[in-house]
């Protein structure tokens, strides 16, 4: 309608000016698009760990017709932690199959399977429970190509969450990375974010090697930004490369899965103070990615590890030791400092858990004693 030679606008039950219509129409176009920022990381859809997994397991089921996913209740419940969720309806029974509480059995079918041409992914609700098979995963899987003289591939993934959760005592809270890294034969994945496990279980799942793809029950449901490129069907990432998360030029801290999140925590907060860490997500640890640790290394001079496993025999005391061994030990201005979980079993009580996993205040005070800096 028209008031004092003015036409005004209804929008919805309000009266407004042409001014404002034209303002409310800008608003509601930038209100659609993806996201207010023009920036590469808030443009990015966040996805979950959980859904990450889930879509790599889907296009790869869809892209090859011998992948099959074989658990306990990975079909109609749609996994106890919902990774496998829709699978089953749109597979059916002979590609998504429920199996009994029996880990010796499953896996030694989907070894066979694999042995036949097939490309099973067989899931342990947790890796707790992967010792009930580890005579198939080393003895049968790991071992059958070289064995064979290359005439037998096992193109297989045994995946499910690694390392501890919470609440579930020292039965159910141990990282096996190290115990699968330990054994010729196997390649080992322990990622960190959405993008770093819809990447790497598709490339697993590709690999004509037995592969232990080992994730984490805590980070199943947080948030990360993938890129266009990473929601492409197409997006694989290399297996044994690490991922430098954050650059920085005083110091190095690797990390691999939750881990990495403390890592970047605890280089926050050094970073207010003048520090900057450089902080490596191996990604990998079979094979483990060397050069890029020495490069940064040769940059930074020092290195803390960081993983929530035990110390003795960990990943740490490997990239020490592979450290130690190089042209890199030459740079390092003080010597390499782990942090890892206590060597304790892991208490059931919640405040007593709290300490026997690493905390990005652990990590602060490791920095700090590398560069000299820590208190008297």
């Amino acid at each position: 309608f028209t008031s004092f030679g003015v036409v005004w606008y209804r929008v919805g039950k309000m009266v407004v000016s042409p001014s404002t219509k034209m303002f409310l129409k800008t608003a509601a176009n930038v209100l659609n698009r993806r996201a207010f920022s023009t920036s590469r990381v808030t443009c990015a859809q966040q996805m979950t760990v959980r859904d990450a997994l889930n879509q790599a397991l889907d296009e790869e089921m869809e892209r090859d017709e011998t992948v099959f996913v074989m658990g306990e209740e990975v079909a109609q419940y749609d996994g106890a932690y919902k990774v496998s969720r829709g699978l089953w309806k749109k597979y059916g029974d002979k590609r998504v199959i429920d199996t009994p509480i029996t880990e010796i059995g499953f896996a030694g079918i989907c070894v066979g399977a694999a042995f036949a041409g097939l490309k099973p992914v067989c899931e342990f609700m947790t890796f707790n429970f992967s010792m009930q098979a580890i005579d198939h995963i080393i003895n049968s899987a790991a071992k059958t190509y070289y064995m064979s003289a290359g005439r037998i591939k096992v193109p297989i993934v045994f995946r499910g969450p690694n390392g501890a959760a919470a609440g579930v005592a020292a039965q159910h809270s141990q990282c096996f990375g190290a115990w699968f890294a330990h054994c010729p034969g196997l390649k080992v994945i322990s990622p960190y974010n959405s993008e770093d496990c819809k990447g790497l279980l598709k490339a697993a799942i590709r690999d004509p090697d037995p592969v232990v793809f080992l994730e984490n029950e805590i980070l199943y449901g947080n948030q990360y930004p993938m890129s266009d490129e990473a929601l492409s069907k197409d997006f694989v990432l290399p297996i044994g490369k690490a991922k430098i998360e954050r650059a920085g030029n005083h110091i190095t801290l690797v990390a691999h899965s939750k881990a990495v999140e403390l890592a970047l925590e605890a280089s926050n907060e050094l970073a207010g103070q003048g520090i900057e860490c450089e902080v490596i997500n191996l990604r990998s640890l079979r094979p483990l990615d060397t050069p890029t640790i020495e490069q940064s290394v040769v940059k930074t001079n020092h290195l803390v590890t960081v993983e929530q496993g035990w110390p003795t025999c960990g990943i740490g005391s490997e990239i020490c030791a592979r450290i130690m061994e190089s042209e890199a030990f030459y740079h390092l201005d003080a010597p390499i400092v782990r942090v890892t979980g206590m060597d304790v079993p892991m208490p059931y009580t919640k405040t007593l858990e709290g300490y026997a996993l690493p905390r990005a205040e652990d990590i602060v005070v490791a920095v700090k004693k590398v560069l000299g800096a820590a208190p008297k």
